[in-house]
Parts: structure tokens; C-alpha cells; sequence
């Protein structure tokens, strides 16, 4: 009898616990127990460990009936309740149901998952249609064998236990295989040892991509197996293990790739793997052994894992080498369980030859000259290399002269002066002056190459110091110190230090002397009584010993002068 719980408008469903095909082989009655690591609003069915004593005959659990609302609103699939054994920590379970709504009419109904053991309904039920359904649990342990196991490996042990006096014959129990299915390739591939109740491999031949499961029905039997009698199943899962070495599609492939480019796709080379999909024995890796010293190519696995994709790492040159053989390996992302031959691919590899853009040699040419240098004089000869192998003729133009100093031949590539140099023009940087050539090829859509001319213009002392010569009033009374800063356009080797000399009458006047830097002339006056209006006469030389002569007008007047206690002020 099982008790029936009722609530509201309801269904009960009454669920009946067939054998618990675990490590135990007892049955009892199954009853609802609250499991604090699952929700408090999802109550647990316990299949029990086994039974005190051994029966001919299984029994099945009779499990209190689950009350659910007609009508539910979902969301769909909703979960009722959870099945679980009390071994699901000593071994895997797997659960199942049958009958009404689940594999017989109406099929689907109700589904369990079988790993957690979690009962669903998967749409509304209407009372008026059926108002009970009754399900058979199914529990069975799982045990797992790697794939190509040797015979004696261990693969589980089962274990049934009995009520009677503990080291008598009537709690002697042994094992029995009673069936294996399939039957294949031997109907003996396992053994169980009869008192242990270890389950072990018995025959070679265990492929997973053949055979991924076996069933085993066992018999434990009290009386040293020939007394009371029941039953379990065990279902062993061959796991895979890398023992199928992943084969290239194509072992031969030939393609053409143009020259001058990085990342350019090469080729993609499917493979086929017959280990457990998208595990580490099925996915691959792959290396470029040969043919490529030069580190040019770059190969890496697929998005789909079992595809090579050879690009190019560094650009190919027609020139230099128009075909590569690369031989590529592939190997799985784990080594091989046994030994196993790799599978190798060649690609050839066409270079295309594309039309290469000239190139000048250097890109940056640097030449020494006197800024001095006569007009229409030959500068340098700067030309560029068609790398091709059927070479263009080449045209030189001038692309960039900013002072319009110079000229070039359009066949030769030799560049002359048209104008004088001149180190002090704005047009030079640190006295470099810099032009860029152009060669451009005879095609009708031609390439074009730039090169550099850095002409480093030696200096000339061809520029004389120079003062401030603005007429100077002063005070006649106290002219005091004046200074007049001394410029010259010229490099350091042709200015400062510079010096400074008064001629004809200029000394009654005043004394002039270099500050101490040498940038700098000071003229001292001599206070005077009268107003008067004079000229200074000097002359001034760099460091190179070029000089220019300067006159200053000097005006000494009373009106200049302001007093202002003890001072006489220069406005």
C-alpha cells in the first residue's frame, strides 16, 4: 500500500521505485526526507541502501505519491522532486523513469535528469484528463573503463549485503555475471570476482568509437551462491583515450600566395579525428617541421579545432625564392595513449610576383659640400634598383627643394646646382638642408620609390659681425655705459669671440672694449660741458678674422638729462 498525499486540487502521482541496479541489491520502501544541500522547496525521494537479507524475488519500492497542482502556469519544464540513492557518494548514479507519461502515452510528459536525479514536468496536466500517473524509478550504478584497457583492470566493485548471522553460509554471498549486452566483440569482456564482487576487464578489444557502453546484469546468491538470490545492473562506460592519431583530408596541397604580404592566408588543412569530439584527445596542434628556415610561415589551429591555417609571418619575395615545400605535422593537444604514426601533409607554395616599387640606395643620402659651391657644379648622383626581374626603366624627378637650388637629371639620376648655396638660408636646419628625389618607372601605372638628399653645407666666413648703429642720445653731464650686442650669421668657427677697435678720432670721445662673454661691445663716454653732436668710428671682427666697419651717430645733450637727486637719467 502507499500512502497518498492530497492538497488542494491536485494530482497524486504515485511513484514506484523499481530495483535500485547499484552496488546494493537490497529493496525497501523509499520515503521523502528533507536534504539540506538541495532547495527546501524540492523534496528528495531516497532509494535506501540495501535491505537486511536476500530474496528470490525483487521487490520494488513503494515511494509516497507526489501531489501536484492541476493547471500550473509554469515556466516549463518545472521541477517536483528529486530521486536520489543514498550510495550517490560511494558511486555514480544514474536515474531513469518509465511507464505513464514518461516512455508510454503520453511519451514525454514527465523526464528526469540523470545525473541529478530531478523529476520535471514539462506541461500543464489536466485532472479531468488523468488524474494519476504512476512511474517506475530506475537508480543504476556507472562505472567507466578508459578506452583499450588491458585484460585485469579493475573497473568496479558491487557489493550486496545480508541480514544473517555474520560468517555463516546463509550470509555467504557471491557474484555472478549473468549477461553482458552487447555481446561484443566477446560475451565475456568483463569478469567479476565472486567473493570481492570486483568487476574486472576479462578480454582486449574494449573501443570506445565502436562500443561507448556495456550492461551487465549480476546475480549476488547467500549459501556461497546457491541460496536466496537477487539482482543489479552495472552499466560500464568506456571512456576515450588519445589512441586514434588525427589524419590530414589532403597530404598533398599546392597554392599561390603573393609576394610582399604579412598575414596572407596560405591554406587551410582539414583533419579528421576519430576520438570523443571536442575533448583534448580529438582537438589538434600542429608544427611546421621543414621547409621553412626563414620562420616566413606561421600555422595555428582552426576555430573548429581540427583545421591548420598556414599565413604568412614575414612577407614572401619573388625575387629571392618563388616556391616553398613546408611539411606539416598534426598531433592532439594530449600525447598519444599508445604509439601511433603521425599523419604529415606538403604544401607547396607558389610565390605570385607582384610589380615591386623601385628602391633607392641608401634611403637617406647624406653629402658634404661647401655652402660655396659653384652654380651648375655636379652635386651627387642618387639612383634607385628595380628589384623585379624584368626591371622598368626609371625617371628621376625632384619632388621637394624648398630654396630652389637645385636641378636634376631625369635619365641619370645626377643632381647639379642651379642657384648659389647659402648655409645661412631659412631654408637650412642646423646646417642641413634636406630634398627628397623621386624615381618613378616607365609602366602604365607606375611605382614610384622616394629617396632622401641630407646635405650637411660646410660653413664659410662669408658674413661680417654687425652692431645696432641707431644714433645714441645722451645725458652730456653722465652719459654713463652703453652696450651693443654683436651678431653674425656664420657658424661657431667664423663669430664669437669678437673684438671690437676705434678708429680715427673716435678715442676723445669714448673707450670700447668686448664684455666677457665676447658677444658684446661697451662704449664708455666722457661727460662733457657743452651740448655737441659727434660721429663714433669703429670697426668690428669674428673669430675668422672678418670685419665691418660701423659709424654711430652720438647726440650729448642737457635737454636728455632730468635731475633726480644725485643722478643724471637717461630717458
Amino acid at each position: 500500500m502507499s500512502e497518498t498525499l492530497k492538497s488542494g486540487n491536485g494530482f497524486d502521482y504515485p511513484l514506484t521505485g523499481g530495483e535500485e541496479t547499484e552496488e546494493g541489491f537490497g529493496h525497501e520502501d523509499a520515503g521523502i526526507v528533507s536534504q539540506p544541500k538541495y532547495p527546501a522547496s524540492l523534496p528528495v525521494l531516497e532509494f535506501p541502501k540495501s535491505l537486511v537479507g536476500l530474496v528470490r524475488r525483487k521487490r520494488d519500492w513503494v515511494i509516497p505519491p507526489i501531489n501536484f497542482p492541476e493547471n500550473d502556469r509554469g515556466p516549463f519544464p518545472k521541477n517536483m522532486v528529486q530521486i536520489r540513492s543514498s550510495n550517490d557518494k560511494e558511486v555514480k548514479i544514474q536515474y531513469s523513469i518509465t511507464g505513464s507519461g514518461a516512455d508510454q502515452p503520453p511519451v514525454g510528459l514527465f523526464t528526469v535528469d540523470k545525473n541529478s536525479g530531478v523529476l520535471y514536468v514539462t506541461q500543464p496536466l489536466d485532472r479531468e484528463r488523468q488524474d494519476q500517473y504512476v512511474l517506475v524509478a530506475h537508480a543504476v550504478a556507472v562505472g567507466s573503463v578508459p578506452d583499450a584497457s588491458l585484460p585485469g583492470f579493475e573497473v568496479m566493485k558491487v557489493t550486496a549485503t545480508d541480514a544473517d548471522e555474520r560468517g555463516s553460509a546463509n550470509s555467504d554471498v557471491r557474484y555472478t555475471i549473468i549477461s553482458q549486452e552487447p555481446e561484443l566483440p566477446s560475451p565475456n569482456m568483463f569478469v567479476i570476482n565472486p567473493v570481492t564482487g570486483w568487476i574486472r576487464v576479462n578480454a582486449a578489444g574494449l573501443d570506445r568509437e565502436k562500443i561507448p557502453k556495456y550492461t551487465l546484469e549480476i546475480q549476488a546468491a547467500d549459501m556461497e551462491g546457491y541460496g536466496l538470490t537477487s539482482f543489479g545492473k552495472s552499466i560500464i562506460t568506456v571512456t576515450d583515450v588519445n589512441d586514434i592519431a588525427p589524419q590530414f583530408v589532403m597530404s598533398s596541397n599546392t597554392v599561390s600566395v603573393p609576394e610582399n604580404k604579412v598575414n596572407a592566408l596560405v591554406v587551410k588543412m582539414p583533419v579528421i579525428d576519430g576520438d570523443e569530439p571536442h575533448s583534448s584527445n580529438w582537438a589538434t596542434v600542429y608544427r611546421i617541421v621543414d621547409g621553412d628556415p626563414g620562420g616566413l610561415f606561421t600555422v595555428n589551429t582552426g576555430p573548429n579545432r581540427l583545421e591548420g591555417i598556414i599565413t604568412t609571418a614575414k612577407p614572401l619575395d619573388f625575387e629571392k625564392n618563388n616556391r616553398y615545400t613546408l611539411l606539416v605535422t598534426v598531433e592532439n593537444e594530449v600525447p598519444f595513449a599508445i604509439r601511433l604514426p603521425t599523419s604529415t601533409a606538403t604544401v607547396q607554395v607558389n610565390v605570385e610576383d607582384l610589380n615591386d616599387a623601385p628602391v633607392f640606395d641608401p634611403v637617406e643620402k647624406v653629402v658634404s659640400i661647401s655652402e660655396h659651391l659653384p652654380v651648375d657644379s655636379d652635386l651627387v648622383l642618387y639612383t634607385a634598383i628595380d628589384p623585379d626581374i624584368m626591371a622598368h626603366k626609371l625617371m628621376y624627378r625632384m619632388d621637394r627643394d624648398p630654396a630652389k637650388w637645385l636641378d636634376i637629371n631625369s635619365e641619370t639620376g645626377m643632381i647639379k646646382t642651379k642657384h648659389p648655396l647659402d648655409r645661412e638660408s631659412p631654408f637650412v636646419k642646423d646646417g642641413k638642408y634636406r630634398v627628397l628625389i623621386l624615381a618613378i618607372e616607365s609602366d602604365e601605372i607606375p611605382a614610384t620609390a622616394t629617396g632622401t638628399i641630407l646635405i650637411e653645407l660646410e660653413d664659410v666666413n662669408d658674413n661680417a659681425p654687425t652692431i645696432d648703429d641707431t644714433p645714441l642720445k645722451l645725458c652730456n653731464q653722465d652719459p654713463r655705459l652703453v652696450r651693443l650686442a654683436v651678431t653674425d650669421r656664420d657658424g661657431p668657427d667664423f663669430a664669437e669671440p669678437f673684438s671690437v677697435e676705434l678708429l680715427k678720432g673716435s678715442k676723445m670721445y669714448c673707450t670700447a672694449q668686448m664684455d666677457k662673454t665676447g658677444t658684446v661691445v661697451e662704449l664708455t663716454f666722457k661727460a662733457m660741458r657743452e651740448q655737441r653732436n659727434f660721429y663714433i668710428d669703429l670697426t668690428v671682427s669674428d673669430a675668422g678674422g672678418l670685419n665691418q666697419d660701423h659709424v654711430i651717430h652720438v647726440t650729448m645733450n642737457e635737454d636728455r638729462c632730468m635731475t633726480w637727486g644725485d643722478f643724471c637719467v637717461r630717458p
